[in-house]
């Protein structure tokens, strides 16, 4: 699977999940500071191209970092088609991919250790989405807010 994968800065932390992906079997895509050549280093445009990578097709799944995590899943959740979830343990990333079906993950470069990175990862990757009615119905109610709000966004610019 390949997994676009953002931060601010490059850390401990950033270099242990990448290594951890690639562990996995996955393709990490870098973007900011973890890319060789990408001159962005601000969380908000880095976590954007983040999420337009996921949402485009151009990498299944996401992966954003910034100094709490709180910042880089609000500038991921910009995007439109993007679910993304700031998680601090292992459950809380089970119900996001259950319940919402997240599909960018959301880290505080502060307060993640690896041990609790890697226990996140593994709920994350063993987690499907929950494919009962009820989270269908849901899962539509967010794309017609999505819909509702690019549509407000395009009459408001012309």
């Amino acid at each position: 699977m390949k997994i676009a994968i953002g931060s601010d800065e490059r850390t401990h932390l950033t270099d242990f999940v990448i290594e951890e992906l690639k562990r996995r079997g996955h393709d990490p895509l870098p973007f900011g500071p973890l890319a060789e050549n990408d001159p962005e280093k601000d969380w908000p445009q880095t976590s954007s191209n983040v999420a337009t990578a996921v949402a485009t097709s151009q990498a299944d799944e996401g992966i954003v970092f910034c100094w709490t995590g709180t910042g880089a899943s609000i500038a991921a959740n910009k995007v439109s088609g993007v679910r993304a979830a700031l998680c601090h343990d292992a459950e809380t990333a089970q119900g996001a991919r259950t319940w919402n079906h997240a599909n960018v993950l959301a880290l505080s470069l502060r307060a993640t250790t690896e041990g609790i990175a890697k226990e996140i990862l593994d709920a994350w990757f063993a987690t499907p989405y929950s494919d009962d009615a009820w989270n269908h119905q849901q899962m539509e109610r967010i794309r017609q807010l999505e819909e509702r709000t690019n549509a407000h966004m395009d009459s408001s610019s012309a």
